[in-house]
């Protein structure tokens, strides 16, 4: 066994191909285009590292605002209002109650949805969708 040999960068990164050095053996006309994607299209939105900020950006604030929102589902009306809610009645169980049993996992998949959907409109503004 080759001591250095599992040293190597490895050869993806996330599902893509590292890029590979620039060669002085290019050919002038490869030299100024755009590096291609493994299924060989060109890559879109390489060149514009603003774009990329501004979806990551997006992506992170939907992040934010779905575990919030969960967490406030889940922790605040489930176990700190619990008594508070316990004075409303929803389907003859207590809301607090059925926040801490059930609500709280409804929340959750309703958000699975609502992520899906608000990250396909994100995926076709910045133009990085798969269709």
């Amino acid at each position: 066994m080759v001591a250095g040999r599992f040293r190597k960068e490895p050869p993806f990164f996330f599902g893509r191909l590292n890029p590979p050095a620039p060669s002085a053996t290019l050919s002038r006309a490869h030299q100024g285009r755009k590096p291609e994607s493994p299924g060989g299209e060109s890559m879109k939105n390489e060149s514009k590292p603003s774009a990329h900020r501004a979806y990551w950006h997006a992506n992170l604030r939907l992040v934010a605002f779905c575990l919030a929102l969960w967490f406030v589902s889940s922790y605040v009306f489930g176990i700190l209002l619990v008594d508070t809610l316990n004075g409303i009645r929803l389907g003859g169980f207590k809301l607090g109650f059925w926040f801490a049993q059930q609500g709280s996992i409804y929340v959750f998949v309703a958000l699975i949805f609502f992520y899906a959907c608000r990250m396909n409109r994100l995926d076709r503004k910045f133009d990085v969708d798969e269709d």
